[in-house]
């Protein structure tokens, strides 16, 4: 049963709360991508060390996401998110007063920490507070406001960095982490798993640990080789923990992650919807932006507000869909079907290069689709847990979507990377350029580095040189949208087969039958 909400507590101003909570972590996350070359040269800092500016930050909120919300299950919710907003805000404040980068990289991975607990403990506290259709619309808001977040995060950091400087895209977040803290205090309600007794660490250790070597993989992947010794050892390291880690489980009396979830078909369901949402629409969230850059020449401020198509759906469709009276199974499905279309679409429209209005037409479907899936697929991963599991299954939750989201990006960058090189390099020798004079090129051009990489040839072959390297990366991107629409596809397929019990009948069952449910 649900405790009474606080007496200065409103459902409205909570989930206010809660989300602006959330939006402020995923925020922080791209908010400084645009500022790293102001970084680099206030700090003298090399390529690497700013890379390491936001790898810092994700390596720990991966890793820790399932810890966080064992932890929150354990201590209580409403504690866990205040811990990781004392936490995030103080690492914000040795953020903006870093002098070397050694200290940025170091307290960036301390918001880390602070934003896995944050992030589970809000997902947990949403889905233990309401109820009903009021839920819905709760998850749909709290996917709305976060899909915001990420959207304009680069625009934002831009705005700030811009006029204010780079550290107050830091410093912000303390004044912020403070009302935050004290509008915790005084309406969120706190709540806890009654049964558990106590904390899982071998679970945790070697969960954390695993998923950390394989985050950091993937994040280096591209750079240093997929077949590289340091990228191969990462791997098997992150597999052989993650492997001891389902060993340990199946020992303990009550683990932290119960593989029974498993037999499961409305959480494989869930799980293959997540999945869908990250590496088939999200994704595009990272890509939208440059491609706006190379293909119309946008600046990168421009081309982050001309993302806004994309971004205004997010917002509206997830209210819509939230009154519509339908299962998550329908919705779900219906938002993977409008990625597709949405990402063929841009597919076609990048090979036929359409003028930027076809473009933003076929952005605001992706957002639509996007929208729909965003709050749903956690609503639905949430609901495949008991409710007083609540922190485990939002650790669930964000651990499948940002590790999905993650090596989609990956994923796709090796293949725009690939495409922009291999097609540029067929006709670059017309140029008189060398091929791995051309690959390196089209390297820099496919990460964004449009002018820069133009400007550094011989004035003679610079026009044929752009449009050639234009018509490459147009190829290039036109292939990432194919294979996110496969993604979605196929996610599509797998959740129709699996998710066969709507959400609202699987929450009035007992845990035992949510657990072993198996499709009937």
């Amino acid at each position: 049963m649900n405790p009474p909400l606080a007496p200065s507590a409103h459902p409205r101003s909570l989930l206010l709360i809660i989300a602006m909570i959330s939006s402020l972590v995923m925020l922080d996350s791209n908010v400084v991508a645009v500022a790293l070359p102001t970084i680099a040269r206030s700090l003298n800092a090399d390529f690497a060390d700013v890379q390491w500016v936001i790898t810092a930050y994700v390596l720990p909120f991966a890793a820790l996401l399932l810890a966080a919300g064992s932890f929150g299950d354990k201590v209580g919710r409403r504690l866990a998110a205040m811990i990781g907003l004392a936490i995030f805000g103080l690492s914000s404040l040795a953020c903006g007063m870093a002098t070397t980068p050694t200290m940025l990289n170091v307290s960036r991975a301390v918001q880390g920490v602070g934003a896995s607990l944050v992030l589970t403990a809000s997902l947990a506290l949403i889905n233990h507070i309401y109820t009903g259709l009021e839920r819905i619309r709760a998850f749909a808001f709290w996917g709305a406001s976060l899909g915001i977040a990420i959207t304009c995060g680069p625009i934002i950091g831009g705005v700030i960095a811009s006029v204010f400087g780079w550290t107050w895209a830091f410093l912000i977040n303390v004044p912020i982490c403070t009302a935050l803290f004290v509008a915790a205090l005084r309406v969120i309600p706190e709540s806890r798993d009654p049964d558990v007794r106590g904390l899982d660490y071998a679970g945790i250790v070697t969960f954390s640990a695993g998923l950390f070597l394989v985050t950091w993989a993937v994040i280096d992947g591209n750079a240093l080789g997929w077949l590289s010794a340091p990228i191969l050892w990462r791997f098997l390291g992150g597999l052989a923990l993650l492997v001891l880690f389902a060993v340990v489980e199946l020992r303990q009396e009550r683990p932290m992650v119960d593989f029974a979830i498993f037999r499961s078909r409305h959480f494989i369901g869930t799980a293959f919807a997540m999945v869908g949402y990250a590496g088939g629409a999200q994704v595009m969230i990272f890509y939208l932006p440059l491609y706006l850059q190379n293909a119309y020449g946008f600046s990168p401020a421009i081309a982050g507000i001309a993302t806004l198509p994309f971004a205004l759906p997010m917002f509206v469709v997830p209210r819509i869909g939230a009154g519509a009276g339908v299962s998550s199974r329908t919705l779900i499905c219906a938002g993977l079907a409008i990625t597709v279309s949405a990402n063929l679409a841009m597919a076609l429209l990048a090979d036929g290069q359409a003028s930027y209005l076809g473009f933003a037409l076929a952005m605001v479907v992706a957002g639509a689709g996007a929208g729909l899936l965003n709050g749903e697929t956690a609503k639905a991963m949430q609901g495949a847990l008991p409710a007083n599991r609540s922190g485990v299954a939002s650790g669930i939750s964000a651990t499948t979507r940002f590790m999905a989201l993650l090596f989609g990006v990956a994923g796709l960058g090796a293949l725009l990377v690939s495409v922009t090189m291999s097609r540029f390099a067929a006709v670059a020798a017309q140029l008189g350029l060398q091929p791995a004079a051309a690959s390196l090129l089209a390297k820099r051009y496919a990460a964004g580095d449009s002018s820069a990489a133009v400007a550094s040839l011989p004035e003679a072959v610079r026009a044929a040189a752009g449009i050639l390297l234009h018509g490459a990366f147009q190829e290039g991107f036109s292939r990432v949208a194919w294979a996110a629409a496969a993604v979605a596809i196929a996610s599509l397929l797998l959740t129709r087969w699996f998710m066969q019990i709507p959400s609202h009948h699987l929450a009035a069952r007992t845990e035992a039958e949510a657990l072993f449910v198996a499709g009937e």
